[in-house]
């Protein structure tokens, strides 16, 4: 799958020049050693790289998926999407227009329906009020208008 890479010694003969040939002087010369920090039988597995997408994976669809978890040993107080509650956010909640759904940073004292231009604003000044209660309901606002 991957080469492997062997380090390699060379041995080189150095002699000195004048001397008597008593028998084979050899010095051992090495030029490519691996450095110390890699192992040279090291294999990549595959985790989070080029062939991070060919290992044998299946792919299961929801109605699988719910199967396999209907299956599991659960238990009465093991949390699960269901019942799992939250603390209240501590930063405060957007406010969108009633009109057109942007950003409101302003609300419309008389009728409560927040805007976010002087157009809508003049735009909820011409509603009749049943439409006014109507936008109020969707909000779930609980001060209707009369």
């Amino acid at each position: 799958m991957f080469p492997q890479i062997t380090a390699v010694e060379t041995v080189a003969e150095v002699k000195a020049v004048g001397s008597i040939d008593s028998g084979p002087a050899t010095v051992t010369e090495s030029t490519a050693k691996p450095p110390p920090f890699k192992d040279p039988t090291f294999m990549h597995s595959g985790i989070g790289g080029a062939a991070a997408g060919k290992k044998n994976r299946t792919w299961k669809n929801l109605k699988q998926i719910l199967a396999l978890e209907r299956t599991l040993p659960w238990k009465l107080n093991d949390p699960n999407y269901y019942n799992i509650d939250a603390p209240p956010s501590l930063k405060p909640a957007k406010k969108y227009s009633d009109i057109s759904g942007l950003p409101a940073n302003y609300t419309d004292p008389q009728t409560k329906l927040r805007f976010t231009s002087s157009e809508e604003f003049s735009y909820i000044r011409l509603l009749p009020t049943d439409v006014v209660t109507g936008y109020l309901a969707l909000r779930k606002e609980t001060c209707i208008v009369p």
